[in-house]
């Protein structure tokens, strides 16, 4: 690495942390301003910084590596987290969580089941889920910057005591990077994440960009079209996934056939399945909910979530592509002919592409972009859980009338004690993949049954929400220690069966086992006081199976009516989807010089912003404030 390089991304580093703990001052005054901003923030800056907490370095890798291998259909295996539940909150989940008008997504539960004892058990136990989210996110972070670190610096990091290997170089990197980060982000809170996040954005544009350039002017037509052939860059599948790999470049066909997604129509189909009960459950309690949280009103909730879908994908993929494309031509001719070809090899294509292909100066701007597409999502995840360790255990449970001051020096603790666990499960992560398939399809399933009838059936009590919650995150738990101990299993046996079942595909006994556990809870025991679920529904006005209390809410006011909006918003979800896609699949045909679909793809863009134009802004600009 040249010494411009090195000076631009310590240049960054600098600049990071002198305006992050520039603006800390404003987050000594309380809870509320140190996780919420003290809801002060303008909606754009707050869906600046919410894109580019999602813009993260390992979700790039793995993206990355998905497009060369897959091509155009690769899109679809974002549809696994899903990527569409962003547009389920836009189109009427930010508003419904915003008008709660709390702190944190389990303070939110109590405003749904109330402040008794099968209250505060829901209210626990997803607390207790968003603290094991972060510390499995934290754990996915660190795997994935260690590895990418450590192909792009060339100095050997490793720590040796008694010619043992203490920490490997990979290590090293990781636990330097998130120190520097975590500093910034205990010391200012969410003004400092903002404030940071909004710079890292821009320098991840910059990137992006400046690597689309150089890809478009370095790598001509005929090179492109002599790799890639007319499958790569097809979106439509049949039942089964066959590879579209010919010639020398054969051996990425076996690759595709091993990966476990050979039977791609049941993949989608599972993707679907679980994407709709994923997205209407709503966002985890993480920082996607935080940002809901920190807007001024209902309105701007709604708009700094359709801003988060609008400015996310396309300099995403315009660096994503711009790497496969470099990727393709100077890289896919050698790893074709290794005899180790395996998916690590595809998780490391975007740290070779940089350390061998991409000239001085925009090596370094895009090493401080994808630095900073780290440490933006890293900061927003060690932001927003220690926000429930304090504000929905400690201060609720253990000191419930301490000063300010006392409740952001446990904050810090907190923060400190998160990051420190992420790290320790990083240690035991095989790869990314790995805990990207268990957050995704494992602990997620357990998220969604529970909270998915929580907005939807008014008889669904805290008792089931708490036992849907335990029993999926008990199954999940399961899931994951079969999973990593998957070699000890013998062959024959049903927990060998069992383990090399492709987790997408548990998501199903996970997603029914939390529904039983969720049914048992609620019918085994009483309703939700009326009074509470009265409240909740004239303030969130949700649609689905609320007939009694909107009857209950009509002795009192006859003008109140029932939201009969689900088949519009279910419409503008589809739009919503369609346009989602659109500008992800934009730059890829662009990158590739696939003029056609290009043109295609911005016209689909233009048709769905129009029709959401009238479907969905223009009834959310009528939102009183």
């Amino acid at each position: 690495m040249s010494s411009i390089d090195i000076l631009i991304i310590v240049l960054y580093i600098v600049i990071t942390l002198g305006v992050g703990i520039w603006v800390s001052k404003r987050a000594s005054k309380g809870l509320d301003s140190y996780f919420l901003g003290g809801k002060s923030i303008k909606w754009y800056f707050l869906g600046l910084s919410n894109g580019s907490g999602m813009f993260d370095v390992s979700g790039t890798a793995w993206m990355v590596g998905l497009l060369f291998l897959y091509g155009a259909k690769s899109f679809m295996f974002m549809w696994m987290w899903p990527i569409w539940n962003q547009i389920f909150i836009m189109v009427f989940l930010a508003i419904w969580i915003r008008r709660s008008n709390i702190m944190t997504g389990s303070e939110w539960i109590l405003t749904r089941f109330g402040d008794d004892k099968a209250g505060r058990a829901s209210h626990l136990i997803v607390a207790i889920f968003a603290i094991i989210a972060s510390i499995g996110f934290i754990a996915y972070f660190f795997e994935g910057v260690g590895k990418f670190m450590t192909i792009i610096l060339p100095w050997n990091a490793e720590l040796v005591l008694n010619n043992s290997v203490i920490l490997t170089s990979s290590q090293s990197y990781a636990l330097l990077i998130i120190f520097l980060t975590t500093i910034y982000t205990i010391k200012g809170g969410m003004f400092s994440v903002v404030a940071t996040e909004v710079l890292q954005y821009g320098i991840m544009v910059i990137a992006g960009i400046l690597i689309a350039i150089y890809a478009f002017v370095t790598v001509s037509d005929v090179e492109i079209n002599n790799i890639i052939s007319t499958e790569w860059s097809n979106i439509f599948f049949g039942t089964t996934l066959e590879g579209s790999w010919t010639g020398k470049l054969t051996a990425f066909n076996n690759l595709v056939d091993t990966q476990g997604y050979k039977m791609f129509g049941s993949f989608i189909g599972m993707c679907l399945f679980k994407g709709f009960f994923a997205s209407i459950a709503g966002p985890t309690p993480s920082y996607d909910m935080q940002r809901i949280l920190s807007t001024r009103s209902v309105k701007e909730a709604a708009y700094m979530s359709g801003f988060t879908n609008l400015i996310l994908f396309i300099p995403r993929y315009l660096l994503i592509t711009g790497i496969v494309v470099l990727a393709l031509v100077f890289l896919a001719p050698s790893m074709a002919v290794s005899e180790t070809l395996s998916l690590s090899d595809l998780e490391i294509i975007l740290p070779n592409v940089i350390n061998n292909h991409v000239p001085v100066g925009i090596k370094g701007l895009l090493l401080a972009g994808l630095l900073a597409a780290f440490m933006s999502t890293f900061s927003a995840f060690v932001n927003s859980g220690p926000a429930y360790v304090v504000n929905d255990i400690y201060k609720k449970y253990f000191k419930t009338d301490a000063e300010p001051k006392h409740y952001i020096k446990a904050s810090h603790i907190a923060s400190f004690a998160i990051v420190i666990l992420g790290v320790i499960m990083g240690f035991f992560a095989d790869s990314i993949n790995a805990i990207t398939l268990w957050i995704t399809s494992a602990l997620y399933g357990g998220y969604v049954a529970s909270n998915f009838l929580k907005w939807i059936w008014w008889r669904f009590n805290g008792w089931g929400y708490f036992w849907g919650m335990t029993s999926g995150l008990i199954i999940a738990t399961f899931q994951f220690l079969v999973d990593t101990n998957k070699a000890n299993f013998e062959m024959g046996t049903w927990l060998y069966d069992y383990a090399h079942i492709p987790v997408i595909y548990v998501f199903p006994i996970i997603f029914i086992v939390s529904l039983l556990g969720a049914f048992l809870g609620t019918f085994l025991t009483p309703a939700t006081n009326i009074q509470t679920l009265k409240e909740f529904y004239f303030n969130v006005r949700p649609w689905g199976w609320w007939a009694p209390v909107l009857k209950a809410l009509k002795e009192d006011d006859n003008s109140i009516n029932k939201n009969s909006n689900f088949a519009e918003d279910m419409l503008n979800c589809v739009v919503g989807i369609v346009w989602q896609s659109s500008m992800i699949l934009l730059p890829i045909y662009f990158m590739i010089r696939d003029y056609p679909k290009t043109w295609v793809c911005l016209l689909v863009f233009i048709i769905t912003t129009v029709i959401l134009k009238f479907t969905w802004l223009d009834k959310v600009k009528k939102l009183e404030d």
